[in-house]
């Protein structure tokens, strides 16, 4: 996980060194203020026009939990980062890197658990609803053969 995120950071810059020189190149002189709402506002619509129709697919197809495990996940890396970033500012703690794994990773594990206890409920709940259905064809038949 931590190589992949080095990954990203990587890419995120050398993409940012491929956009400055596309903006010097072309004489375009778009201040580093204009850069990111163009960048980051063009980037916002296209995941828009690919989370949006996936979201849509979810939640007709009932996996409302999927949507909101995207969302509060997305939430918790936010907000790891920015106790980070506000231990650095505020020199209450030292950055690391390794404090948001861990924060990311404990919110992995504690939804896998909540999963697991989710989905023995939700089987045990078939389970009694298959039972009471049998219950109760078996009671009609019996309803229908004291009919006749």
């Amino acid at each position: 996980m931590t190589e992949f995120l080095y990954w990203i950071v990587e890419l995120i810059a050398r993409m940012h060194s491929w956009l400055l020189k596309l903006n010097d190149a072309y004489e375009y002189n778009f201040s580093d203020k204009e850069l990111h709402f163009l960048i980051i506002g063009a980037l916002g619509m296209a995941m828009i026009f690919v989370i949006h129709p996936m979201f849509k697919w979810l939640a007709r197809n009932n996996h409302i939990m999927v949507i909101s495990w995207i969302y509060v996940f997305t939430l918790i890396i936010v907000i790891t980062f920015a106790i980070e970033i506000g231990q650095r500012v505020t020199h209450t703690g030292s950055m690391e890197f390794a404090d948001i794994m861990f924060g990311v990773m404990g919110f992995i594990c504690m939804f896998l658990i909540f999963s697991v206890i989710r989905g023995m409920y939700h089987v045990i709940l078939k389970i009694i609803r298959n039972v009471r259905r049998e219950d109760m064809e078996e009671w009609e038949e019996d309803e229908q053969e004291d009919c006749v």
